[in-house]
């Protein structure tokens, strides 16, 4: 079995910061989670929305929830700082685990927006991306059918053994597998890509991940769902798309 490598860094080469060309108050910013550039990029490429510029944030700030607010702050102000201000950001977060922090953050700039002193700010509906990969609805349906469920995105299946068996430890301690995962019925991959040669491969990374839990693995395919209509929701297209980094 291919073993997948390490997250790849996003591209930064192409941030206007870097090249010395400032974005407009016109275009939009896409602020998201560093698990949705992929999909990002292809719904950007998909609708032709060129006037987007798409930053991501690291993934790993999932493992500490109570930190995306303040990043998703800092980001903002540091592109402001460097001369790149939107009138617009859409936040490529549901809640995740934030407790309300980015709705709080969506209001307070929001509102200094009417005055022009701040972008207006706004996030995806749902709890977790899992939620708005699949829809409400269905999410609630699936959730209704077996509680016990344990969830995989693309990006998760290609990192199974990064951010699950060694992010929680269990790769040197092999006892904790049961601690997490005892109670759990079934590992559902909600998968974005559609069939063909990287949908098979995903969905070999999602066995073998099922397998190392002990729990039978189904497979839903999702598409890009809400991520998809909030971002074409916003945008039409215009301009020119930047896919970047600001440098940590």
């Amino acid at each position: 079995m291919a073993t997948p490598s390490a997250p790849a860094a996003i591209p930064s080469s192409s941030s206007p910061a870097a090249s010395g060309v400032h974005a407009s108050a016109e275009r939009i910013l896409v602020l998201a989670c560093g698990a949705l550039v992929n999909e990002l990029q292809a719904i950007v490429g998909v609708h032709g929305l060129d006037h987007v510029d798409v930053e991501c944030l690291p993934a790993k700030l999932h493992n500490r929830p109570s930190l995306i607010a303040g990043a998703v702050r800092e980001r903002i102000a540091r592109l402001q700082a460097a001369g790149r201000t939107y009138s617009q950001v859409l936040l490529g977060y549901a809640d995740c685990g934030t407790a309300g922090a980015l709705d709080d953050l969506c209001e307070e700039f929001t509102a200094k927006s009417a005055t022009g002193g701040a972008p207006a700010v706004s996030r995806i509906e749902g709890a977790h991306c899992y939620e708005f990969f699949a829809t409400a609805q269905r999410f609630a349906e699936m959730s209704e059918a077996e509680p016990a469920t344990f969830y995989l995105t693309d990006y998760l299946a290609r990192h199974f053994d990064l951010l699950v068996w060694r992010g929680l430890g269990i790769a040197d301690h092999p006892e904790l597998a049961e601690l997490y995962f005892g109670n759990y019925q079934r590992v559902v991959l909600l998968t974005q890509t559609p069939n063909g040669t990287e949908r098979a491969r995903i969905t070999e990374y999602a066995r073998a991940g099922a397998e190392r839990l002990g729990l039978p693995l189904e497979i839903v395919e999702t598409g890009y769902g809400d991520l998809e209509t909030a971002l074409t929701h916003v945008a039409a297209p215009r301009g020119r798309s930047v896919i970047a980094q600001v440098p940590a």
